[in-house]
């Protein structure tokens, strides 16, 4: 057990043996009073615990996700932040977007590199990129089997970020192979 567990463990102790004094002088000759008390508190601690762990669960069936429709075409709903998400499948490994119509390239996480079998670390860091969190090195790479909804692509231009990214972000160099409508809640990809 390191440090930091042993003074959790131990903090815990003592708040647990201040918390029972407590009660034990409160709910003196009244023990019965106590425990139903306790108990109370107890199933609502665990059923808040519960709940939260539900949330976590199925909070991702609550955000809304890409649909393509018979058509073909593929429709994003605006997530409650104002942004479009969409999930590319590179090669048989799904990788999750912003769709960014501001930016010129796509842009891989470090994460999502590693997840596609890229080593970042392995890479040369040539280019550089402006972000709002100033310049960053990137490092070209070439992504295959591109595939959205009923659209695939053999190859794809992009690049891994040198810098913390909070997610991959879709540019124009895979946008502009689309008509990109906005309507409402929704943007709409079609080819």
């Amino acid at each position: 057990m390191d440090g930091e567990i042993f003074g959790r463990v131990v903090y815990l102790g003592i708040l647990v043996v201040a918390v029972g004094s407590y009660l034990l002088v409160e709910f003196r000759g009244r023990m019965g009073q106590m425990a139903r008390g306790l108990m109370s508190w107890g199933l609502i601690i665990v059923g808040l615990m519960a709940g939260y762990g539900l949330w976590q669960d199925m909070g991702q069936s609550f955000v809304p996700r890409q649909m393509v429709e018979a058509s073909g075409e593929v429709v994003l709903p605006r997530a409650r932040d104002g942004h479009y998400y969409l999930s590319l499948d590179i090669d048989g490994t799904p990788v999750d977007f912003m769709v960014d119509t501001g930016a010129s390239g796509v842009v891989l996480t470090q994460e999502d590199a590693r997840k596609l079998g890229i080593d970042p670390e392995g890479l040369v860091y040539l280019g550089s990129a402006q972000t709002a969190n100033g310049t960053v090195r990137t490092a070209r790479v070439t992504l295959e089997n591109v595939r959205l909804g009923g659209y695939e692509d053999d190859t794809l231009p992009a690049y891994v970020n040198d810098g913390e990214m909070g997610g991959s972000l879709l540019g124009m160099d895979y946008l502009g192979l689309f008509r990109i409508e906005i309507a409402g809640e929704q943007m709409i990809l079609r080819r």
